[in-house]
């Protein structure tokens, strides 16, 4: 391919010399190369090539899909208040779009990403660029594919500094290194999801657990390729954890070494010391490493593992247990002949050590860095979370749950289980395109029961299919408490709202109730996020004030939950000023 063309993709321009060196430095910047303050401007573009690629974990060699030939894929660097272009070739072998997780993207829908929520799929040689509109985030987002399983390894860390002329709210640090968490199938992840669809059974479980896209030394035929973060005594680093995996949360710690939280979502908390994080899939983490080990010779390791381990409750479930790890290395201290110390990490169902965790993330609130919860709730909704079935269809053998072979798995919110359309809900609703959803989703379940008691009767299991939405005025202040349910078995689960961040009022154990939990609500500092982690049989209370036009995706952020209908979408009509209404539809949508 000549130096200065863009790849001919169904009619696709050819490439300026300008956008390839764009997509040269979003390589260099992709393998860890610090980047200058300079080469996170304004206005900054990325050409994201998505294709087929060949890597080699765990033994065998495996065709994936990826960006640039990256996994994970390149860094998006921004600034606060930036506007990022990213022209995205979609040179694969299958549909695809890319979501911006984190981002609010004002009045923005159209780039949002969600497949048939927001728009019809990148095809096979087309191509679409997305605008990617950043206001008040500042600290870790990151960016994945919203289309079947495909972010598995299309995924990447999204940074984003305080404006020129401000500073970090804590030490600067020496360098920044993100981190993601990651999972790993041997087999093709399509065909994962395709076999569960065909059956109704659980999605197979994944092999491995990965830190930026490597198993570690405990895995086959990894130890060579594990991650490395060499750091220097005396100095402070900033790590950007991610939990990019689709299955499961985690818990992270590094030997040696406590860890000061100081950001979630690309939102500033106050700072907090822990042994170890827990940490969702959806869901980012900031914190400060103090490289405090000594380096004279006197004993210490100069080697300390990073570890993760999976944080899993339901015990009915099979489940990749595997711990993942790098190495956390000292370039200023004489080698140590031993292997590298080994963190300590709760064991895999510890829910009060999660708990003990997550209870902790308060916001910081200062002059720079304010807050805004609502304290009037114009809209109340209690949204139970359960894992169901639905019956097997005609002249099919299903292998869900129960006896019979006549069920498959499905999953619900309100005991409605989403159904995606064949047109996208945004264009649906745009256009006043009728018979594409039904705008009654309900503000709370259709029946009560005990809802967190173990092995609820066999009748809560079924569930109904719906293409569901709640429509809002814009303005509206909305609570929504999930609420998890035991049918099927209780489990955590991440909960993640598109379009907007959210202040997680108040979470407890057992079934909300409605007259004594809002007394025990945080309404001072509490944090504010884009993704929250429903206890195990327990209830997570978050509010926002729906002051972005628009159709917004909500979802459990295990991706077979989403799959299976743990979703539903929010509709927030426009409001009376030209600056509360939705953008335009750009020209260039993908078509369906």
């Amino acid at each position: 391919m000549p130096l200065r063309q863009r790849p001919t993709m169904g009619g696709a321009d050819k490439m300026p010399a300008g956008r390839l060196s764009w997509l040269l430095l979003g390589v260099v910047l992709a393998f860890g190369v610090a980047a200058s303050p300079a080469q996170a401007s304004r206005n900054t573009h990325y050409d994201f090539v998505i294709k087929e690629t060949n890597v080699t974990r765990l033994c065998q060699e495996k065709t994936i899909l990826a960006v640039n030939g990256q996994f994970p894929g390149p860094t998006i660097y921004a600034r606060r208040d930036d506007v990022v272009i990213v022209n995205v070739y979609n040179q694969g072998n299958k549909n695809i779009t890319l979501h911006w997780h984190g981002v609010d993207q004002p009045r923005n829908p159209w780039s949002d990403g969600p497949e048939y929520i927001t728009q019809c799929p990148i095809q096979p040689g087309a191509n679409f660029t997305y605008k990617i509109i950043f206001t008040e985030e500042e600290g870790t987002l990151w960016w994945h594919a919203h289309s079947d399983f495909d972010r598995a390894t299309v995924h990447g860390a999204i940074v984003i500094h305080p404006k020129r002329g401000s500073v970090y709210p804590y030490t600067k640090p020496h360098k920044e290194m993100p981190i993601i968490l990651g999972e790993w199938w041997n087999a093709d992840v399509e065909q994962v999801l395709l076999e569960s669809q065909r059956t109704g059974a659980d999605v197979q479980i994944s092999d491995a657990n990965t830190i930026n896209g490597q198993p570690g030394d405990f895995a086959p035929c990894s130890k060579n390729d594990t991650f490395r973060m060499l750091v220097e005594h005396g100095k402070t680093y900033l790590l950007r954890v991610i939990n990019a995996g689709l299955t499961n949360e985690m818990f992270f710690a590094i030997a040696g070494h406590r860890l000061t939280v100081v950001s979630t979502d690309g939102r500033y908390l106050k700072p907090f010391t822990v042994d170890y994080i827990m940490i969702s899939p959806g869901q980012t983490m900031n914190m400060l490493l103090e490289a405090n080990h000594a380096t004279n010779g006197s004993g210490d390791n100069n080697r300390y593992f990073m570890a993760a381990s999976p944080f899993f409750t339901n015990i009915g479930l099979p489940v990749n247990d595997k711990n993942t790890t790098a190495i956390l290395e000292y370039t200023d201290a004489p080698p140590s002949a031993g292997p590298p110390d080994y963190p300590v990490l709760p064991v895999i169902n510890d829910t009060a050590a999660a708990a003990a965790y997550t209870s902790q993330l308060r916001s910081l609130v200062t002059k720079e860095h304010p807050i805004d919860v609502p304290m009037e709730v114009d809209e109340h909704m209690l949204v139970t979370i359960s894992v169901n079935t639905l019956p097997c269809g005609a002249n099919e053998t299903c292998m869900g749950p129960g006896p019979g072979n006549n069920t498959r798995l499905a999953a619900s919110l309100n005991n409605v289980s989403f159904v995606p359309p064949t047109v996208d809900i945004l264009d649906a609703y745009y256009y006043s395109i009728s018979g594409v959803y039904e705008p009654d989703f309900p503000n709370k379940p259709p029946f009560f029961f005990n809802f967190t008691a173990p092995n609820p009767t066999v009748e809560f299991q079924l569930t109904k299919r719906g293409t569901k939405v709640k429509v809002v005025e814009y303005g509206t202040v909305v609570e929504v408490v999930f609420q998890d349910t035991a049918i099927l078995g209780a489990e955590s689960h991440p909960m993640h709202l598109h379009g907007f961040s959210f202040y997680v009022v108040g979470r407890g154990f057992g079934n909300f109730d409605k007259d004594k939990d809002p007394a025990t609500y945080n309404l001072v500092d509490p944090p504010y996020q884009n993704t929250v982690s429903v206890p195990t049989g327990g209830w997570a209370a978050m509010r926002f004030r729906a002051a972005n036009p628009g159709v917004w995706f909500m979802h459990c952020h295990f991706d077979r939950h989403t799959v299976w209908g743990m979703d539903t979408v929010f509709i927030v009509k426009n409001g009376k000023t030209p600056g509360a209404q939705m953008m335009p539809r750009p020209p260039n949508m993908p078509k369906c």
